[in-house]
């Protein structure tokens, strides 16, 4: 079992930044895909960027150059750096999990309890 907790959502003025954090505890997976989504009222929860356990990071185009996934992995801790943020990415922020071998996910999604992100227009 792992056990994610995020935090750092607010609300912010257009143009503004803000960082999340997500902590891991528990049995946390040597090989894994750590990852934010967000999910809009009424809309699905979509993937914003992930980060593989050898470094590799994905965004979402709608993010690219202005949000920034990262790793400490001495505190089992991933960041999102959300600059230039807009009102569409009002959202909640989900934190995710999930062990791979290879490209190939083996284990269970874990997700955290989700943070509130608001960009007034």
């Amino acid at each position: 079992q792992v056990q994610l907790v995020e935090s750092g959502g607010g609300l912010v003025q257009p143009g503004g930044s803000l960082r999340l954090s997500c902590a891991a505890s528990g049995s946390i997976p040597s090989t894994y895909v750590w990852g934010w989504y967000r999910q809009a009222p009424g809309k699905q929860r979509d993937l914003v960027a992930s980060i593989t356990s050898s470094g590799n990071p994905n965004y979402a185009d709608a993010v690219k150059g202005r949000f920034t996934i990262s790793r400490d992995n001495g505190l089992n801790t991933v960041n999102l750096q959300m600059n230039s943020l807009k009102p569409e990415d009002t959202a909640v922020y989900y934190c995710n999990l999930y062990e791979t071998s290879g490209r190939i996910q083996i284990g269970p999604d874990y997700w955290g309890q989700g943070t509130q992100v608001t960009v007034p227009s």
